[in-house]
């Protein structure tokens, strides 16, 4: 019994869908059978980890810590990629090593240019006090 090609690509996809789903679907039905939902001011009241806000004011966080942790996160799958390869190394052919090197060479590229525009400099907020001096 032959079936269709594409009968197993809709089973997968209904099954994705469902998983995704099937979740969020019981825990509204629960939260909607389990009770009502009664809210007052101590409930609308906004906090951040479990205490409350006394002031309106934003911290503004430097972008360079976001691209310090991007770098990282670069070079620490660099790892994950050279690993393999490093393990097969003798029996790869030449065309795999020319683009082996291609991947390394633009990784330098990139730590060099994080070098040569300061990110890699880890620099601590300064309290108020400190700024004016």
């Amino acid at each position: 019994m032959a079936y269709h090609p594409l009968l197993f690509i809709g089973v997968f996809t209904l099954s994705a869908l469902m998983m995704g789903l099937l979740p969020v679907m019981i825990s509204y039905l629960w939260t909607h059978w389990s009770g009502t939902a009664r809210p007052d001011s101590v409930k609308e009241s906004v906090y951040e980890c479990g205490l409350e806000t006394h002031d309106q004011k934003w911290i503004p966080l430097k972008s360079e810590y976001y691209i310090f942790g991007i770098i990282f996160l670069v070079f620490d799958v660099e790892i994950l990629f050279l690993l393999p390869i490093a393990s097969v190394y003798r029996d790869l052919p030449h065309g795999a090593i020319v683009s082996l090197l291609i991947f390394v060479f633009l990784l330098m590229e990139g730590l060099a240019w994080a070098w040569a525009k300061g990110l890699l400099k880890w620099q601590f907020f300064k309290p108020a006090s400190a700024r004016s001096n």
